[in-house]
């Protein structure tokens, strides 16, 4: 039987746990103290700094990323399923699978429209300080499913290298 790191090629897993990895660091900074710190400022400045956030970050080295790390994953999927008899290729599979799902698609689904309608919020509106609340709470829940995710797929591609 082929080893697994021949089957799954080294530089793939690598490119995968690190990338994951630094994800997953980014959104733990945010579940951790970033919101936290949000959660302590009036609502409407909350609101400015996570605009500001939210627009700075998709002119940033982030969005390469993100979008890299996910292609990553895609590939790990792949990768998996074209050799299913490899060693390891269950834990390439979800660690592909837990990223884009966890990551990537909860992003999609969840994360960008709460973003989306944050951008769209009157801060004067009488209801501003609800929507923050909801969003806080929401995006904040959100967050941690792609941080832990994230440290999955960097866990797995981890382990795959070094067995």
């Amino acid at each position: 039987m082929a080893s697994s790191l021949t089957t799954f090629t080294p530089s793939l897993l690598w490119t995968a746990a690190l990338s994951s990895g630094l994800i997953a660091g980014i959104y733990f900074a945010f579940s951790t103290f970033i919101m936290r710190a949000f959660a302590t400022l009036h609502p409407s400045h909350a609101v400015m700094a996570m605009n500001a956030i939210n627009k700075g970050i998709l002119r940033s080295l982030f969005m390469p990323l993100f979008f890299g790390s996910t292609i990553s994953a895609v590939l790990l999927i792949i990768t998996a399923l074209i050799n299913l008899e490899a060693n390891h290729s269950g834990l390439v599979l979800l660690a592909g699978a837990i990223y884009f799902f966890g990551m990537f698609a909860c992003t999609a689904v969840f994360n960008v429209p709460l973003n989306n309608a944050l951008a769209k919020l009157d801060t004067n509106n009488t209801e501003a300080h609800q929507v923050w609340a909801h969003y806080l709470k929401t995006w904040t829940r959100w967050n941690h499913v792609r941080t832990a995710s994230a440290l999955i797929t960097c866990v797995l591609c981890s382990w795959v290298i070094a067995n």
